[in-house]
C-alpha cells in the first residue's frame, strides 16, 4: 500500500510541474487601424509610396509563447491609395497588380520564430497575381492592453518585409521602377469575441 501511495504522490508532483498549455487566443485585425505601405524606387529620383487600407485578417497567438502564432491576412488591391488616379489605374492593370483578375492579395503564415523581446520572424506564403511566393515579415509587438476608448483587448504590431516584384510576374520597366519593394505594416488586432455577451464582458475592465 505504501508503494502505491508513493507512486500516486509522484504522479501528482509530475502533473503539477508539467508545463502549462499555451493560452493561444483568436484575434481579428481592425481594418480602421491596419495599413500596408509599400516603397519602390522611381528611376532613382525618389521612393514611390502607396498604401492599402481596409486590410482584413485573423491571427492567433500567446504573447508568452510565440510558437503558436498564426496569421491570415487579406489585402484588397482595389483600395490602393497612391495620390494620382492615372498612375493608380496603371498599377491595378494586368501589367502590374492585376486587381481585376485577383482582387485580393493574401498572406498566410507557415512558421514563426522569436527574434528578440516582443519580436518575431513570421514566414509565410504571399499570393499575388495568382502566384504564391515565400515572404518573411519582421514583426514587433508594440503593445498589448485595453484600448482606452473601447476598453477592448487590443494588440498593436509593426512589421516590415522586402520582396522582389519579379517573383510575382511583374518585370516590366526595370529602368524606371525598382525591383525591390519594401513593405511596412502597421496593424491593430482586437481579441475575437463570437457573441454579444462575450463582447460586452471583454469590454469590461473588471474581467481582466
Amino acid at each position: 500500500m505504501n508503494r502505491v501511495r508513493k507512486l500516486l504522490f509522484c504522479l501528482v508532483l509530475l502533473s503539477g510541474s508539467a508545463p502549462a498549455v499555451a493560452a493561444v487566443e483568436p484575434w481579428r485585425l481592425d481594418p480602421v487601424h491596419t495599413r500596408v505601405l509599400f516603397r519602390v524606387e522611381h528611376a532613382g529620383f525618389s521612393q514611390a509610396l502607396g498604401i492599402f487600407p481596409d486590410v482584413q485578417g485573423e491571427l492567433s497567438f500567446d504573447p508568452d509563447d510565440w510558437s503558436g502564432f498564426r496569421l491570415d491576412v487579406q489585402i484588397p488591391l482595389g483600395k490602393l491609395e497612391i495620390g494620382d488616379s492615372g498612375w493608380r489605374d496603371k498599377l491595378l492593370s494586368s501589367t502590374w497588380l492585376d486587381a481585376q483578375d485577383q482582387p485580393v492579395a493574401r498572406f498566410v503564415s507557415t512558421r514563426v520564430e522569436a527574434s528578440g523581446e516582443d519580436q518575431l520572424k513570421v514566414t509565410g506564403e504571399l499570393t499575388l497575381r495568382n502566384v504564391s511566393h515565400e515572404v518573411i515579415l519582421d514583426v514587433r509587438l508594440n503593445k498589448l492592453a485595453r484600448n482606452p476608448l473601447t476598453f477592448r483587448r487590443t494588440a498593436g504590431f509593426s512589421a516590415t518585409a522586402v520582396l522582389d516584384r519579379r517573383d510575382f510576374g511583374m518585370a516590366e520597366w526595370p529602368n524606371v521602377v525598382g525591383q525591390r519593394v519594401q513593405l511596412e505594416i502597421q496593424a491593430e488586432a482586437v481579441r475575437y469575441t463570437p457573441s454579444p455577451d462575450q463582447e460586452k464582458e471583454d469590454a469590461d475592465p473588471q474581467h481582466d
